[in-house]
C-alpha cells in the first residue's frame, strides 16, 4: 500500500505542475476544443495511473484484517480506484482553475473526469487480474474513447451558453451519456469482481 501511495505521488506532482502553464492559454467562447483535449488528457493521466499501480494490489494488503483473500484482494483495488480517482479529481481542479472554465463548465469537467476515472480504474485493475496487461491496456483504453467521445457527442449536440457556461439538458444527458456511463459502470464492476475473485484464488492456493 506505501508503495501504491509513494507511486501516485509522480502522477499527482506532473498534472498539478503542468497545470500551472495552462493560465497562459486563451480561449473564447464555445471552449469546445479546450474542454475535450482538456478531458482527455486528464484520462489519459488515469489510465497511465491506474496501469502502474495494478500490479502492487493483492491480497497481501490489509494483512491485519481477519478477511478472506477475496476481501483483502478487493479492498486493495478499491483502495486504487480511490488512490487514481482522487489523484484526477485533484488534477482537474488545478488545471480548469488554470483554465479559468465558467464555474459550470469546472463543474462538469471534475464530474466527467472522476466518472470515467473510477470506472477505467476499477476496469484495468479487474481486467489485468484476469488477462494481464495488455488486455487491461486495451479495455482501459477503449473505455476512455467511448466516455470522452459520450462527452464530446453531447458538448456537439448541446453546446455552450455565452459565455462558455455547461448547459444542462437532461433529454440530451439521458440520449447520449448516461447509457454510456451506465455501460461503462456495469463492465468495470463486473470485471473488477471477476478479476478479483480470479486473483484470490490464484495468491491463496500457494498458500492452502
Amino acid at each position: 500500500m506505501e508503495k501504491a501511495v509513494l507511486a501516485t505521488v509522480p502522477f499527482l506532482a506532473i498534472g498539478l505542475v503542468g497545470s500551472m502553464p495552462l493560465i497562459l492559454v486563451r480561449w473564447s467562447p464555445p471552449p469546445f476544443g479546450v474542454v475535450i483535449v482538456h478531458l482527455a488528457v486528464l484520462v489519459f493521466l488515469g489510465l497511465v495511473a491506474v496501469i502502474r499501480l495494478a500490479p502492487m494490489a493483492g491480497i497481501d494488503w490489509f494483512k491485519g484484517r481477519a478477511w478472506s483473500p477475496f476481501w483483502r484482494s478487493a479492498a486493495s483495488g478499491i483502495s486504487v480506484v480511490f488512490l487514481v480517482t482522487g489523484m484526477v479529481g485533484l488534477v482537474t481542479l488545478a488545471s480548469s482553475a488554470a483554465l479559468r472554465y465558467p464555474p459550470s463548465m469546472q463543474f462538469l469537467q471534475l464530474l466527467s473526469a472522476l466518472d470515467i476515472a473510477w470506472a477505467g480504474a476499477a476496469l484495468v485493475i479487474g481486467i489485468y487480474r484476469a488477462w494481464r496487461l495488455p488486455a487491461a491496456v486495451a479495455a482501459g483504453t477503449v473505455l476512455a474513447i467511448v466516455c470522452v467521445w459520450s462527452i464530446w457527442r453531447y458538448l456537439d449536440v448541446v453546446g455552450f451558453g455565452p459565455a462558455g457556461e455547461w448547459i444542462v439538458d437532461s433529454a440530451a444527458l439521458a440520449r447520449h451519456v448516461l447509457p454510456f456511463d451506465v455501460a461503462a459502470a456495469v463492465m468495470a464492476v463486473g470485471a473488477f469482481v471477476f478479476g478479483t475473485r480470479r486473483q484470490a484464488m490464484e495468491q491463496a492456493s500457494p498458500q492452502s
